[in-house]
């Protein structure tokens, strides 16, 4: 069962998610906020898998809400909620620690799909979306960037523990290929693929799939186009 914290300032929005979420054999929703404060709280004391988090909130935003629970060290996920003219948010709040997001008026299957690739440690986004997302905004967020990154990627700190084959594989996960296409156009199994993309995030200290596409434009082993 996939316990569910809802977090979202609109009531009926609100409600429109539990209906759907709790029609499901297999999730339930344990609790539900108006704010960023709430979340915080509320996923310190309820321990969902997943928190599905609206961006726009008073009194403390999604954002600023998802970097306190990644922060303390919680096994929560958070599902950010966004829309399309509000990409560069959504962008924030996967740097903040955020295990996806997903746009507010996508079909019922998508979120609840959604919500169950998150709370099994998958990626929500599509890598192409990703990928189209970061090319879109990585250049009005400076903050992200590390000024000091040697010249070559290899080098930095946080990719020197990879194999030449685990950089080649975080290389094309940053250009959006899923792990079938880099299996088909590596020459490799699909589950060989995986195993190489779980010690990426091991070793890079990701916390998903989605968190390694940022590290790779951080380290700039992947720029924009």
């Amino acid at each position: 069962m996939t316990t569910v914290l809802i977090v979202d300032d609109q009531p009926l929005q609100r409600f429109g998610f539990r209906m759907l979420l709790e029609s499901q054999d297999d999730m339930t929703v344990v609790g539900e906020g108006g704010n960023g404060t709430d979340a915080v709280r509320m996923t310190s004391g309820l321990r969902p898998d997943v928190v599905l988090m609206d961006i726009r909130m008073p009194d403390m935003d999604g954002i600023e809400a998802t970097r306190r629970i990644v922060a303390s060290g919680s096994d929560s996920r958070v599902l950010i909620l966004t829309t399309f003219d509000l990409d560069e948010y959504a962008y924030a709040g996967l740097r903040a620690g955020a295990s996806g997001f997903l746009i507010k008026d996508a079909l019922p299957e998508e979120l609840l799909s959604g919500i169950r690739a998150v709370a099994t440690g998958d990626a929500v986004v599509a890598p192409r979306l990703t990928r189209r997302l970061l090319d879109a905004f990585v250049d009005h967020l400076p903050a992200g960037q590390d000024a000091t990154a040697p010249e070559d990627p290899a080098k930095h700190p946080l990719l020197s523990a990879l194999t030449d084959r685990e950089l080649q594989i975080l290389t094309v996960i940053g250009q959006g290929w899923t792990n079938s296409e880099i299996a088909a156009r590596l020459h490799l199994a699909e589950s060989t693929v995986k195993t190489h993309v779980g010690r990426i995030l091991a070793k890079t200290g990701a916390r998903d799939r989605v968190q390694a596409v940022i590290l790779a434009y951080d380290t700039k082993l992947v720029r924009p186009s």
